[in-house]
């Protein structure tokens, strides 16, 4: 059984790894189109990302909502589910995050608030999570395409919102007041932009791992995934787990919310982040919906993404390289999972033949 997992575990590492070398390369050698030398460009890349505290600290930034929001699509994807609507989650989040702290932060003690703004987040997520799965619970609705659509309908309530109740009191922007100072949450690295959320996202990650590992909800969760009439005939109810993933889902990427807002932006903004839900479909992926790795993979996006924005201020290159280079690294991650499945279906099949020719 180890020596199985063993197996599992670096199969995944091959694949993964080869994909994001194969999707480096392909996206390092656009660069001479632009100008660019790659071989100088992955220099600058490197040596200005991780020789300076306030870039190591930016990786911490961006890793930490990509944390949650990878954890949102793994921890349905464990139910055999697939969560596409983490992104009007984590819009959820942000705006019970900024109209909670708004609301209570010249009321209530900061701890509180922000303790008021977290809860309300994750509430929200959840919510919205909820609902997805009780349309397929009740309705057999493919929960690909509503929690796909969900985002939409999050999103042009926050837009709405930031143009009525939550928008900034000259009503000149699209966007909220400033959160008060008192409600941001604590620095995690001195002379960083990176606060205490990325210990949060750590600390979810183990959690979920937990559950998944070594709880009776996660192994209900798991069997319901891996084989729902097998779970039903042994006394679990899959619509029960379906509800119970979703809501964990919606919870998470609601919290990225909350860290987002009261942890970096500080404020509601249209459009905030708006990639961050299809980025964590792609680490997710990468990290094969475990959540320890879970956290790496996020820290190495985040560290292509804060190395992407060092390299198009610092050469000729576009803005849009950035762009470029994670949606290069992504599909090949894509790629990975395509042809990883497809190698354990002919092995699995090949299995079946060779016992089928003993009997």
């Amino acid at each position: 059984m180890e020596k199985s997992k063993d197996s599992e575990l670096l199969q995944t590492f091959l694949w993964t790894g080869g994909a994001l070398i194969l999707g480096l390369i392909v996206s390092f050698a656009f660069l001479p189109a632009v100008g660019e030398d790659p071989f100088a460009a992955l220099q600058l890349m490197v040596g200005m990302t991780f020789s300076d505290s306030f870039n190591m600290g930016k990786i911490l930034v961006k890793a930490a909502p990509l944390i949650l929001c990878s954890l949102a699509f793994a921890s349905t994807f464990k139910a055999n589910l697939f969560n596409i609507g983490a992104q009007g989650q984590f819009y959820m989040g942000c705006i019970c995050a900024t109209a909670i702290s708004l609301g209570c932060q010249d009321v209530l003690p900061p701890f509180l608030t922000i303790l008021l703004a977290a809860l309300g987040a994750m509430a929200g997520g959840a919510a919205i999570g909820y609902i997805i799965a009780l349309l397929k619970t009740k309705f057999n609705a493919n929960e690909f395409l509503v929690s796909m659509m969900s985002t939409y309908v999050v999103l042009y309530i926050m837009k709405l919102l930031l143009r009525t109740s939550l928008q900034e009191s000259k009503h000149e922007y699209v966007q909220s007041d400033m959160l008060s100072n008192a409600v941001w949450l604590p620095k995690f690295l001195p002379g960083t932009t990176a606060s205490i959320g990325i210990l949060i996202s750590v600390a979810a990650a183990i959690a979920i791992y937990f559950i998944l590992k070594k709880t009776t909800l996660g192994y209900r969760i798991q069997v319901t995934g891996l084989n729902m009439d097998a779970a039903r005939l042994s006394g679990i109810d899959p619509k029960k787990q379906f509800l119970i993933a979703f809501a964990i889902s919606g919870c998470l990427a609601g919290l990225a919310g909350f860290i987002e807002v009261n942890g970096m932006q500080h404020m509601l903004l249209d459009g905030l982040d708006s990639d961050i839900g299809s980025y964590g479909i792609g680490i997710a992926i990468m990290a094969n919906s475990n959540p320890i790795g879970v956290i790496f993979c996020s820290l190495l996006f985040g560290a292509l993404q804060v190395g992407g924005t060092i390299l198009s201020h610092e050469t000729t290159a576009p803005a849009s390289i950035i762009d470029l280079m994670l949606g290069i690294v992504m599909l090949f991650v894509l790629f990975s999972f395509f042809f990883r499945n497809r190698h354990e279906i002919k092995k699995t099949i090949k299995k079946q033949i060779a016992l089928e020719g003993k009997k």
